[in-house]
């Protein structure tokens, strides 16, 4: 379906509901991991990173037809810079994101029974996790970009599956999100960073996201990802359907 022929309020509404479930997830399942896990942190990990990224699949294949299912400042980047989201519309996606992260944080406090207000205490800097931040999110962005070239049908697995072993292989435990990151500053639990932490994970982000598009670009040429427009008949049938 032609994104394009869906009103952006649906848009910036799947945007926002989408990155709140994940937030929602991430942060409650970090929860729940860590009071079940006594005291183990591999199985908390574990346990974080499965729900993640099997949430991503579902968020995925349910908002993927409304918006494109970003859920990510990045992702939202990498569709601008190939001209098929105009800058307003981007930064609108952006805004939502990042509004919906809190609000998925904030759930997942008043779910928990937690103080709804924190700040994370988590240390998360130094090169090594900058690094793995940039390689997280180059990963992530080049799984979205060279399986819609290769199998569109598949992009919400294939993100569910990278996200998890993103988990594992990176020493940050791949946030590769900007959303996510901000929202995450703001949970003092297993899936906080430390306010402070924040800006620099955000600019590995950004660049790793610019490169995984300049990788994919040199690889496959031109990068078309988006269905071509619909005919107004088909923009008609999906204002009825959507």
């Amino acid at each position: 379906m032609d994104q394009t022929a869906i009103p952006l309020d649906r848009r910036l509404g799947a945007e926002f509901l989408g990155t709140a479930l994940l937030l929602a997830t991430v942060v409650g399942s970090g929860m729940m991991a860590e009071n079940l896990a006594g005291g183990n942190v591999a199985l908390a990990l574990l346990a974080n990173a499965i729900a993640t990224g099997a949430i991503l699949v579902v968020l995925i294949t349910m908002l993927a037809p409304i918006s494109g299912a970003h859920f990510n400042p990045a992702v939202t980047l990498v569709f601008m810079l190939t001209k098929e989201l105009p800058v307003a519309i981007a930064c609108a996606y952006v805004v939502a994101q990042i509004a919906g992260g809190v609000a998925g944080a904030f759930l997942a406090h008043i779910m928990f029974d937690d103080e709804l207000m924190q700040v994370s205490q988590t240390v998360r800097a130094g090169p090594a996790q900058w690094t793995s931040e940039i390689v997280a999110t180059f990963g992530l962005v080049f799984t979205i970009l060279a399986t819609l070239r290769a199998r569109a049908d598949t992009v919400a697995a294939s993100v569910g599956l990278y996200i998890t072993a993103a988990y594992w292989f990176t020493a940050s435990t791949s946030f590769a999100n900007p959303a996510v990151t901000v929202a995450r500053t703001l949970t003092d639990t297993f899936s906080g960073i430390r306010p402070m932490d924040m800006p620099p994970f955000i600019a590995a982000q950004i660049i790793g996201a610019v490169l995984a598009l300049g990788v994919c670009r040199w690889l496959f040429g031109v990068m078309q990802t988006t269905q071509p427009a619909a005919s107004s008949a088909e923009k008609g049938k999906a204002y009825e359907t959507v």
